[in-house]
């Protein structure tokens, strides 16, 4: 009666029956060897001899093959073991797989990675020990080369129309800037990032990487602010492919008043304290303390006089409260009483003993305590 076991090719011995490997896995050799010839070349792990990592020394990026990439490592630790899990290989028959590592700083540069590796094979428990030095060395990503070499390809200069920006228009703007370009380069953009920004007595110029990304940023600060921009390119040089190259200025401009400014528009009803130039120009009344919204199309600017700030109002005594339509201060220039309009903002039942005001074309008008203009 013949035997119909199939024997280890090596060896000859009786190999004992096993599952047809599934579709898809591989049809070795291996797979017909004993288990004692089969161990004897076998290795659960496969390991460089030496691990060489390059690292930007200026923002932590880890060089692989032929590009950087940001590993979010807290020191070079990290980046080792990060390393050592991307070079060792684990043989494709183990399962249950369980490995370990015990880093060893050796000097500033090199740190002994000692791994412990286990997996099932051929329902036997395996193990291996492994010992891979990691060497650290310092170089400069694509990414902080061009900073360190002034690289941009946009600027976004930030002015206001016919007046000078406010500081706070110049911080919020610049930060606008800043968190856009932070947000992109934390959804990956290594190519994402402000060169410098140039404070002149004009407004800020920011220097940016990309066009695109210059953009973007002055879409961001006109949807805030208010305004608008437009683009100049400038021919700059052409790439390897023969392409032209640009620079591009995105000049903003910021509305012609900002909030916190009194302004006259000129229609009878007298100066509005602005609030609001994001979109259409919005503020109150001082006369009455009634909203004023401009009747130019979005994105317009009326024609009116600048009276002042909010904070250069000057504050004066209250007289007396005439009616609810009237009330009586010492005129901030001539000490004199005057009767002026009583606006919504004035509070008749707690009358203050002292409010602010300010004179414009001959009239006192009462400001508002509260900074309204704070909004934009």
């Amino acid at each position: 009666m013949s035997d119909s076991r199939e024997f280890c090719p090596r060896c000859g011995d009786p190999v004992a029956d096993r599952d047809e490997p599934r579709p898809g896995e591989p049809r070795t050799r291996d797979r017909k060897l004993c288990d004692d010839c089969y161990f004897e070349d076998f290795d659960l792990v496969d390991a460089p001899d030496r691990i060489e990592v390059l690292v930007c020394s200026g923002c932590g990026a880890v060089r692989r093959g032929e590009s950087w990439r940001d590993v979010g490592a807290r020191d070079y630790t990290d980046v080792a073991v990060d390393e050592t899990a991307e070079a060792l290989g684990v043989h494709v028959d183990a399962a249950e797989v369980n490995w370990g590592v015990e880093p060893e700083q050796v000097d500033e540069n090199t740190i002994r990675m000692h791994c412990e590796f286990s997996g099932i094979v051929r329902g036997t428990l395996r193990e291996k020990s492994v010992t891979v030095p990691v060497k650290i060395s310092r170089g400069t990503c694509d990414r902080c080369g061009r900073i360190a070499g002034g690289y941009y390809a946009a600027i976004v200069q930030i002015r206001a129309d016919d007046r000078d920006l406010t500081p706070a228009e110049r911080e919020e703007a610049l930060a606008i800037a800043e968190s856009h370009v932070a947000d992109q380069e934390a959804k990956g953009d290594r190519e994402a990032f402000i060169t410098e920004v140039i404070e002149t007595e004009d407004g800020p110029n920011v220097k940016i990487s990309s066009n695109g990304l210059g953009q973007s940023v002055a879409t961001r600060i006109v949807e805030r602010l208010g305004g608008s921009f437009e683009s100049y390119p400038t021919l700059v040089t052409e790439d390897g492919d023969g392409n032209e190259v640009y620079r591009v200025t995105f000049a903003v401009r910021l509305p012609r008043y900002a909030a916190g400014e009194i302004i006259d528009p000129n229609d009878g009803d007298g100066p509005v304290l602005v609030e609001s130039v994001s979109n259409r120009l919005r503020g109150t009344r001082l006369a009455s303390g009634e909203e004023y919204v401009s009747e130019y199309a979005e994105g317009e600017t009326p024609d009116a006089d600048r009276v002042g700030r909010h904070e250069d109002a000057t504050e004066t005594t209250v007289v007396t409260v005439e009616d609810e339509h009237a009330v009586q201060v010492l005129d901030p220039e001539t000490y004199e009483a005057v009767t002026v309009p009583n606006p919504d903002f004035f509070d008749d039942e707690d009358r203050p003993d002292a409010v602010s005001a300010v004179k414009h074309d001959g009239d006192v008008y009462l400001v508002p305590d509260e900074d309204l203009g704070s909004e934009t």
